[in-house]
């Protein structure tokens, strides 16, 4: 990942504008998050579940779920004069995990959102990234009716690496979701040895 450097003592910082992925199991709320954040109307690849889905989709927890993405959410939102973030949300199920590879390609992390009602969903998340050394953080979005877990007892449940950031989140507020992308861009750039957080603007 290249890098520019800023004009007050040549010290390095984030590109003007960097790629993030959203990812995590089916129905975990990363269309939801990538609109909610989004400054433009985002681009969505919904489609209506079908019987071809039933027996390969695990919908249990989410029965209420109809839609499903088969390619990729994608949104932008301006952290500060100087830096713009461009999301792509992740497909959620195994059938469409090659789209994952092209969706990497030039990242410089991920949100990996999880459900405390199915854990065990983010694990093929977390692997990918690992494998690829990509950061990421896990994001626990606090759906209304989903037990409370403290945040070590998730980071032990997903054998998470102690350097690895695990916050809450609401992935349908916009502010709840823009802290976890700056979360994430600390957490980048704290990897990386830049000194420099991005400094948010408010709107």
């Amino acid at each position: 990942m290249d890098y520019v450097h800023s004009e007050l003592g040549g010290q390095p910082s984030l590109p003007t504008a960097v790629k993030i992925l959203v990812a995590g199991g089916f129905g975990v709320g990363k269309t939801t998050m990538v609109g909610a954040v989004s400054e433009s109307k985002p681009l969505q690849t919904e489609e209506i579940l079908t019987e071809r889905g039933v027996g390969v989709d695990n919908t249990s927890g989410v029965e209420a779920k109809s839609t499903t993405t088969v390619a990729m959410d994608f949104g932008r939102i301006t952290i500060n004069d100087e830096l713009v973030l461009y999301l792509f949300g992740t497909p959620g199920q195994d059938r469409f995990w090659f789209v994952w590879d092209e969706l990497s390609l030039g990242a410089l992390g991920a949100v990996v959102l999880a459900d405390t009602r199915r854990l065990a969903d983010c694990f093929p998340s977390i692997d990918y990234f690992e494998r690829r050394r990509l950061p990421f953080l896990v994001a626990v979005n606090c759906f209304d009716n989903a037990r409370r877990y403290g945040l070590e007892e998730v980071r032990t449940a997903l054998d998470l690496d102690p350097d690895v950031p695990v916050v809450l989140c609401d992935a349908r507020k916009r502010q709840s979701s823009k802290e976890v992308l700056i979360e994430l861009l600390q957490h980048v750039m704290k990897g990386h040895g830049l000194t420099r957080p991005p400094q948010p603007v408010s709107h």
